[in-house]
């Protein structure tokens, strides 16, 4: 398995500390004057990170978070998803199509459909991690699955 390609970023110094997950939701309207947007607004929105190491101890003031941002180095987070198992092989790279179903009440529509994977994405199957929690509704057999981008 490859390593995730890291990059740096400023966040809350609440939220920095190494293995914190977060998805990263894009800027706001503070954040459009603010001379560190580039360095703050650098990740892909809807996309999920781990915070895997810490750059230094300097603490920039920031208009969202009260105690200011900090320099991380993040990684895209792997993504855990059911996905049907007749397509569920380690090693495997794949366009990802999502189980289809729209009935978002369902209590594995989030396991279905992941934050931080979209249909038509590349992505390779990392492992196949277990059977999913609960049987599909629609009679799909599925499987958790960890995905890479």
């Amino acid at each position: 398995m490859s390593e995730a390609t890291t990059q740096i970023t400023l966040i809350g110094t609440k939220l920095a500390s190494i293995g914190m997950e977060f998805t990263f939701v894009g800027a706001t309207p503070e954040c459009e004057s603010c001379k560190l947007r580039n360095t703050c607004i650098n990740l892909e929105p809807q996309r999920r990170y781990r915070v895997v190491g810490m750059r230094g101890e300097l603490i920039h003031e920031c208009p969202i978070h009260e105690a200011g941002v900090r320099a991380v180095e993040v990684a895209e987070s792997p993504i855990i998803a059911a996905f049907d198992s007749r397509k569920a092989f380690p090693g495997s790279k794949i366009v990802f199509e999502a189980v289809k179903c729209d009935e978002t009440d369902c209590s594995m529509y989030e396991m279905c459909h992941p934050t931080g994977l979209k249909d038509g994405e590349r992505c390779t199957i990392v492992e196949v991690v277990g059977e999913a929690p609960e049987d599909c509704p629609r009679g799909n057999v599925l499987k958790l699955v960890e995905f890479r981008r």
